[in-house]
């Protein structure tokens, strides 16, 4: 039940060629053309739909720079309904498309000798790690040349990479000038595959220790030592065995990703039905592990396996002894077995629902091999009794808090407003605080033995549990809880809040920041982020709330926040050169994306820079990295490379 970690890696980095485009005209009559465009996107991406909610990301939109000759009619329209989903990027239910997707758009002819267009499709892309800024495809149709179209529509191109009214020295690329500073475009701490696959070898060693599974372990060791007097060959029975555990679990792994496949799984495991689905599914198991009821598969199903296995030989016999213990064990392994695919299926990753079985697989199967090959080591392992009922009440509270967090995703999609942070933070702490009383045996349930003493073991889960409970106590007035603020609601759900320790920036504009910057001789940190960017939040919650990264931010700094996906017009559409062709920034989050991208090379969120007065760096880039120590050292060695230029 511990699965459901959050895994929170960006790498600062450039990603080119997500979406191509093609345009076509389709003529329906003489009055009447489609503008057709097409879209193929990058696998493991998603283009956003033509209608957005409100806040949301970038719908994709048509862009009219200048029209003669004709005028529009109807909406642009997309060839195929787009998959709608509740996002955890922002925290919303939203609709993208993936592969390849036509849209259209009518347009009525009044003059068609006259006809020109000059304009673009608005669009913003993800995947579930980043988010790229909003961008413009431009194009031109029509009688009018690019240049005549350009010159009408008020737009001169510049043969320099700087918008007009911006200084040069400014906005002259340092991305050769990072690679002295060792700038690798920082690479993920943890490959997703690896992440999942940990979580599901955890998995594995929590079911090992539930009541399903534990008794099994000398009963079929022992089965299989006892079918031959050649040792050598009942140990290779049993590794046998172990590796039949491992393929079936596996196949099953294969099996969902095949049917569902890795984008279908994602929108499955974070759609708003879904998550309320699993949350009454775990309630239910939970309720069945504190002694309500006992779920059990027909018994005609395990006893068919038995028959099987006694009744084959070989290879087949040991196959069917491992599909019985997959059946007998479902009731204890089966909510272990939904986090973890659920868990998995988010990461995007294709494979992951197959490599989170594995390393699930890979330890539920361990023991059996080991205590085959050494079977002296059966006489130490614990008998079962009492301490494994125990383990099943703990999974039962644990399966509780956890069912929260996916109530939480259905109560954010709806907008319920029935769990905001204070309910969730109150249920989580009523259940650790019950959870520890009973590991300290102050509170029993159904099949637990009332004489049964506490252990020196439970003391100590009992005291952590409760320690837990009073360590969140102060969330409920508003403290940021690093520790849950992957399971928590947002802290904007927060009704009363005495907590402020947010750090804000001086300057959302980069050149009045560093004209700030320069009159008073201060270093500056560039902050690239966005609203949608819920890496930038979590790095803000968990890394600037810091007191020493905090006081280091707002006394030595400039710190300039440049929001990339700020859909506020610019006062005039700016037209710039970026390798060989012409770019129209339109939007305030436009020309701060194009910022990144020709001085930085860079286009992910987020995405922190030293600079000194003359826009040069004075530290590597850094992204989403949540140690706090590294990022003091971070701002610090910037401060250091700042005063040492000083001094000369």
């Amino acid at each position: 039940m511990l699965l459901a970690l959050s895994l929170g890696t960006a790498s600062a980095q450039m990603f080119t060629d997500v979406v191509k485009w093609t345009q076509s005209v389709e003529e329906v009559s003489p009055t009447e053309r489609i503008l057709v465009f097409k879209a193929s996107i990058e696998e493991g991406w998603h283009l956003y739909g033509t209608k957005m909610p409100e806040n949301g990301p970038q719908a994709t939109m048509l862009v009219i720079d200048k029209l003669i000759g004709a005028e529009l009619s109807g909406e642009l329209t997309a060839s195929r309904a787009p998959i709608e989903h509740y996002d955890k990027q922002f925290e919303m239910t939203l609709n993208y498309y993936e592969g390849e997707v036509e849209l259209r758009q009518r347009l009525t002819i009044t003059d068609a000798a006259a006809f020109s267009l000059v304009g673009g499709i608005r669009y913003m892309v993800c995947n579930d790690e980043n988010c790229l800024p909003p961008t413009t495809w431009d194009f031109t149709l029509g009688a009018a040349s690019a240049s005549e179209a350009q010159a009408e529509a008020g737009a001169t191109p510049s043969a320099l990479s700087t918008p007009s009214g911006s200084s040069a020295d400014l906005w002259t690329p340092v991305i050769e000038e990072l690679k002295h500073f060792g700038d690798a475009n920082q690479a993920q701490a943890n490959s997703s595959l690896i992440m999942i696959f940990v979580y599901g070898f955890l998995g594995g060693l929590v079911a090992l220790l539930t009541p399903c599974v534990w008794p099994m372990i000398p009963m079929t060791v022992s089965f299989f030592l006892k079918r031959t007097k050649d040792r050598s060959k009942g140990v290779r029975d049993a590794v046998t065995y172990g590796l039949s555990i491992i393929g079936i679990y596996l196949v099953l792994g294969l099996a969902i990703t095949a049917i569902f496949g890795a984008s279908a799984l994602n929108s499955l495991a974070t759609h708003a039905v879904f998550n309320i689905l699993f949350f009454l599914l775990l309630v239910f198991f939970a309720i069945s592990f504190f002694g309500a009821f006992e779920i059990v598969l027909p018994a005609k199903w395990t006893n068919k396996m038995d028959q099987k296995a006694d009744s084959t030989t070989g290879f087949l016999s040991i196959l069917f002894m491992a599909f019985t213990l997959a059946l007998v064990s479902f009731s204890c392994t089966g909510p272990i077995i939904g986090t973890l695919l659920v868990e998995a299926s988010t990461k995007g990753e294709m494979l992951g629902p197959a490599i989170g079985m594995l390393g699930f697989s890979i330890a539920l199967a361990l023991p059996f091999a080991l205590f085959a090959i050494f079977p002296s080591m059966l006489q130490s392992l614990p008998q079962s009794g009492g301490w494994l009922n125990s383990v099943k009440v703990v999974l039962a509270f644990l399966e509780l808090a956890l069912s929260l967090k996916f109530l939480s995703v259905a109560d954010q999609a709806y907008s319920w407003g029935i769990l905001d942070r204070e309910v969730f933070l109150s249920l989580w702490i009523v259940i650790f605080a019950l959870l520890g009383l009973y590991l300290l045996g102050k509170l029993r349930f159904p099949h637990d033995s009332p004489t049964e003493k506490t252990s020196i073991t439970g003391l100590f889960l009992g005291i952590i549990s409760m320690a837990f409970a009073v360590y969140m106590i102060p969330g409920l007035w508003g403290a940021p809880l690093k520790a849950i603020s992957a399971f928590s609601p947002l802290p904007s759900t927060q009704d009363f809040s005495l907590y402020d320790g947010a750090v804000h920036a001086k300057f959302d504009d980069y050149e009045s920041g560093m004209e700030y910057a320069r009159k008073n001789n201060k270093p500056v940190l560039i902050d690239f982020s966005g609203y949608g960017c819920v890496n930038c939040r979590e790095m803000e919650t968990s890394v600037w709330s810091n007191p020493e990264v905090k006081d280091i931010l707002e006394q030595d700094y400039v710190l300039i926040t440049l929001m990339v996906d700020d859909k506020r017009d610019l006062p005039e559409v700016l037209t710039v050169q970026e390798n060989g062709s012409t770019v129209k920034l339109r939007t305030i989050g436009d020309k701060w994306s194009y910022l990144q991208r020709v001085k930085f090379g860079s286009n992910a969120q987020p995405y922190y820079i030293g600079l000194d007065t003359k826009g040069k760096p004075i530290t590597p880039s850094r992204g989403h990295d949540k140690d706090v120590s590294r990022y003091i050292d971070f701002l610090r060695s910037g401060l250091k490379t700042f005063g040492a230029q000083q001094s000369k």
